[in-house]
């Protein structure tokens, strides 16, 4: 038997698949402490596991022993959707609880996930100090940046996994791969799954309900704008986002006439400075960047300019100060702000954005539902999730791509923890796996 405990448990992804794995190996498991502070997480992990875990693990002490340390330790501290303050930030000192735990208890083996910003942050100086701090604890380890559209998950989602052995060499055959990074790349290198060499990779269609609910269709209002925009053809909308900051495949307030009709000649003008304003003719800076009037005639061929401006002002679209214009985005009064490819892989699943990820399935528009964000994330539909709708969009967001995991602890546990290690575990009471 192996025990082990949970840190910064979410809904207990990592759980899951360190039991499936576990289990493929005839390796029984028990969970002897997990730990979670988000309140709406803890009930899911009640839901599915029996268990309540406990909170802030800052205030946690003392601790039964155990085999395996698991902790998906808090990643906005590192992330690129953040502002990657590292160990500047409260939640990236909580790095320094699981070392204090590994130092306290000395667990055989560890397993640790986060986002791929980890290794560049400050330069790669963050991740070679958590390197070293576990290496100084006597841990031989590894660590996998890995793409879950590669183990059969149709998900851009790239993290890292760090795996840790005490005082023995670790063994993995595991290799980096980051991936397809969009819909477009899977499609001109699919190739057979990491986790299953003879089976196609799933596809977003593969994990769409067949009667979703109609509370998540898109409403009548913003159903009409799109289908008027896409001429009654709603199935073109795949692989569209909608975003007043991007040109290209996207789609603009403006267009949609979130805050007023739009002429043509307005949106024309709109679409105009939003594909020009970036060239580097005009400064450097990206985003922020606003254009004077003179700037703005060097791509706009009309005379109408003050006409223009003066009525997409009004609406709200665009911005004067200074003599200088920039549109005024506002891209969360989307109700859905990116449509995916049912044919290829959705975007990077995040907490914020999860319920506003958009599908057009049988030319109705509508937004993914829980589940299928679940199925996102490569939970079985077995799991449990909670009838708060907004609950598992954030936790789907920060959660874990279960099969990715799991296949990192089944090489793992294959070259890792041996018969002579199995000999151990075998002195502590079998039970039957919590969940399966």
């Amino acid at each position: 038997m192996i025990k082990f405990i949970d840190l910064f448990a979410g809904t207990g992804g990592i759980r899951l698949a360190l039991e499936h794995a576990c289990k493929s190996f005839g390796i029984s498991t028990e969970c002897v402490l997990s730990s979670e502070i988000d309140k709406n997480a803890c009930l899911s992990y009640a839901l599915n596991f029996g268990e309540k875990p406990s909170s802030d693990i800052r205030e946690i002490y003392d601790f039964p022993d155990f085999d395996f340390l698991l902790a998906g330790f808090p990643c906005q501290s590192f992330s690129y959707a953040g502002k990657q303050k590292g160990f500047g930030d409260t939640r990236g000192t909580l790095f320094f609880e699981v070392e204090r735990i590994l130092k306290q208890k000395k667990p055989k083996y560890f397993l640790l996930e986060n986002v791929r910003g980890l290794t560049t942050h400050d330069k790669g100086r963050t991740f070679e100090t958590i390197k070293k701090h576990l290496t100084d604890l006597g841990y031989s380890i590894d660590y996998f940046l890995l793409n879950s559209s590669d183990f059969n998950v149709p998900q851009n989602r790239v993290r890292i996994y760090i795996v840790g052995v005490l005082n023995q060499e670790i063994k993995m055959t595991l290799k980096n791969n980051v991936g397809a990074s969009d819909t477009h790349t899977f499609k001109a290198q699919i190739q057979p799954s990491l986790f299953n060499h003879f089976i196609q990779p799933k596809v977003v269609n593969d994990i769409l309900e067949k009667n979703p609910n109609k509370k998540y269709y898109c409403s009548k209002t913003f159903t009409k704008s799109l289908q008027h925009i896409m001429n009654g053809n709603l199935s073109k909308l795949n692989g569209y986002r909608l975003t007043d900051y991007r040109g290209g495949n996207s789609i603009h307030s403006w267009q949609l006439g979130i805050k007023g009709v739009c002429s043509s000649r307005e949106i024309e003008f709109m679409n105009l400075l939003i594909s020009n304003r970036r060239k580097k003719i005009f400064g450097t800076h990206q985003d922020g960047k606003s254009l004077t009037k003179e700037q703005i005639m060097t791509f706009y061929p009309y005379d109408d300019f003050d006409k223009i401006t003066e009525s997409l002002i009004k609406k709200g679209y665009l911005g004067l100060s200074e003599e200088k214009y920039k549109p005024v985005c506002g891209n969360m009064s989307f109700e859905v702000f990116k449509f995916l490819d049912p044919n290829g892989i959705s975007i990077t699943l995040t907490a914020s954005d999860s319920n506003r990820l958009g599908i057009v399935q049988n030319n109705i528009a509508r937004r993914l539902t829980p589940r299928e964000c679940a199925r996102l994330q490569g939970y079985p539909d077995s799991y449990q999730l909670l009838k708060n709708d907004n609950a598992v969009y954030k936790q789907m967001g920060n959660g874990v791509s279960v099969p990715v995991v799991e296949a990192v602890l089944v090489d793992f546990i294959r070259y890792n923890i041996t018969s002579s290690s199995r000999n151990i575990f075998s002195s502590f009471s079998k039970t039957k796996p919590q969940y399966s």
